[in-house]
């Protein structure tokens, strides 16, 4: 498994069967990414929320690669209506594609369309699940604050391996509500997104890295933009 990170809460993940999932792809507007937006191929896309810096290239990418967009309901309407190849889910509710299952999970925060001429409505923010092959999940938590289902839903059901959570702040939950959140999950790792993209997001990853390794036995992995993570 290969988990690549872009900046921001754009990432990639290659699947031992050579699936390819980007989750987020804010690419070409993002001022961290250095990464050409044409390089990057995809068989399914999966969008947490509405918003300009989550929907990103989703569209684009999709259409070039023929790929699959998977959002909530409203999201794939809307997809749906551009043309696009789309699949709807819920919060609850699991897909299955081929070797990886993925199940859409609570996430809070505000999620309408935020890029079109009128704001319009886009249905529930999400975090996904990733269940691969081999048992192993990752959980992208997309933008949200904490929550107590991260501890009663997410930790204790769907017991994640590594967990990609927010620390920006502001948007978001900060450094300190995503230690609070690591804890709940307890995953075996966790990856910090979602800081430094624009400065009213700006955070030091290495203390957020320090107290978490330095209170609990989680390991947490700072990628540098475009790097890749592999098991």
């Amino acid at each position: 498994m290969k988990l690549r990170w872009f900046g921001h809460s754009a990432f990639e993940i290659i699947s031992e069967e050579e699936t390819r999932i980007l989750i987020d792809p804010f690419i070409s507007n993002n001022p961290t990414c250095k990464i050409p937006v044409e390089e990057l191929k995809a068989d399914l896309i999966f969008v947490t929320h509405g918003h300009a810096d989550h929907m990103g290239d989703a569209m684009e990418i999709a259409d070039r690669n023929k790929a699959l967009l998977v959002g909530t309901h409203e999201l794939s309407v809307f997809f749906s209506k551009q043309g696009l190849e789309s699949e709807g889910m819920n919060i609850g509710g699991s897909l299955k594609f081929d070797d990886i299952k993925v199940t859409m999970v609570d996430a809070r925060h505000s999620p309408d369309i935020d890029f079109t001429d009128e704001i319009i409505p886009g249905g529930s923010a999400c975090g996904f699940i990733f269940q691969l092959e081999d048992g192993r999940r990752i959980y992208h938590a997309g933008d949200t604050g904490l929550f107590t289902d991260m501890k009663t839903v997410i930790g204790e059901i769907y017991k994640p391996n590594i967990a990609l959570l927010p620390i920006g702040d502001r948007y978001t939950m900060g450094p300190e509500d995503a230690i609070t959140a690591a804890k709940w999950i307890s995953p075996q790792k966790v990856i910090p997104m979602h800081y430094n993209t624009f400065p009213v997001i700006e955070q030091d990853p290495t203390i957020f890295k320090e107290t978490l390794e330095k209170e609990t036995s989680i390991e947490v992995i700072i990628l540098g933009l475009g790097e890749t993570y592999k098991e």
